[in-house]
């Protein structure tokens, strides 16, 4: 009986081996040497700006060097009119910039998305002056708006303006002149991300709205621009982002001239630091560069209900 109870008796279940947490730790170990190089490339500036903002530091005059505590921040909202100046023009810079970039963007995008001879030679050039550089983009317009050999002597020639006219040295035509000039190498971006998002956009839409007899307009507000609602608010964002810290261009092309009409923020700060080397207010200044532009950013995501369904 002993032994029937024994044969009967079914076999243990096989213990379960705990499994390692090895694998599931083992692709934040390979990342963890990239992101502790990337914190320390990023957490150390943000944190000395912080620092230095709180701090008079010029290394010219050591002599002044020490605790601020916020009179640097007192000095910039109430004692200092050329931060108000710079701040003023660079929401100006930021919204005529962002907004004309972003109009010529959609217009390219729809454009070269069409069916025509030639499409991939057009999609190049449209999206080749995104790959020059900053300091190379503002050297070419030096030398297209040179008095001598640039646009303003052939315009002359035809009876248009005068002789030896710069538009970067006058007030009337700076502003627009650097517009332009940031314009040839924004449109590109605005383009790439907004035609990427045409391109998953189902024809069977526009298929069916032909059938319901709506045009070309209806279509492209009820199907197109809803479509492309997040794509054109996460474009604006980054360039305004851009655009607001544009600091190559503008130094290149104008330095800041004539008479501080094209001075930015961030051109204002560079200028206090490498210049003045007045790192302490400098430091400052970005602090409040910083917060202003996180605010905005903040703003404008909740405000345009970015990743929301679009209606």
């Amino acid at each position: 009986m002993a032994q029937a109870a024994a044969v009967a008796k079914p076999p243990a279940p096989p213990r379960r081996r705990r499994a390692s947490a090895t694998p599931r730790r083992l692709p934040y170990l390979l990342i963890a040497p990239a992101a502790l190089l990337m914190l320390g490339f990023i957490a150390y500036p943000v944190v000395s700006v912080f620092y230095y903002s709180l701090q008079n530091y010029n290394p010219t005059k050591p002599w002044r060097n020490g605790y601020a505590g916020f009179d640097n921040f007192v000095h910039a909202f109430t004692e200092d009119p050329v931060f108000w100046d710079t701040l003023v023009f660079s929401a100006k810079w930021v919204f005529v910039e962002v907004g004309l970039q972003l109009l010529f963007g959609l217009a390219l995008a729809l454009i070269v998305n069409q069916t025509f001879v030639g499409r991939g030679l057009g999609r190049a050039l449209v999206f080749s002056p995104w790959a020059v550089s900053g300091v190379l983009t503002s050297a070419i317009w030096v030398l297209l708006y040179n008095s001598q050999t640039g646009i303003t002597r052939y315009l002359a020639d035809i009876g248009i303006g005068s002789y030896g006219t710069s538009w970067l040295s006058d007030t009337s035509t700076v502003f627009p002149a650097a517009i332009v000039a940031d314009l040839w190498r924004g449109v590109p971006f605005f383009a790439i991300l907004i035609l990427a998002d045409l391109q998953s956009v189902s024809k069977d839409l526009y298929e069916a709205a032909e059938v319901d007899g709506a045009g070309r307009l209806k279509q492209f507000w009820h199907i197109t621009l809803p479509h492309l609602k997040d794509a054109i608010i996460l474009s604006t964002l980054l360039r305004a982002v851009w655009e607001f810290n544009n600091v190559d261009l503008l130094y290149t092309l104008t330095g800041g001239g004539p008479a501080g009409e094209t001075t930015t923020l961030p051109l204002y700060i560079a200028n206090t630091s490498v210049d003045a080397h007045n790192f302490g207010y400098a430091s400052a200044l970005t602090t409040v560069a910083f917060v202003i532009l996180l605010f905005c950013s903040m703003v404008y995501l909740r405000l345009s209900k970015f990743g929301g369904e679009g209606k």
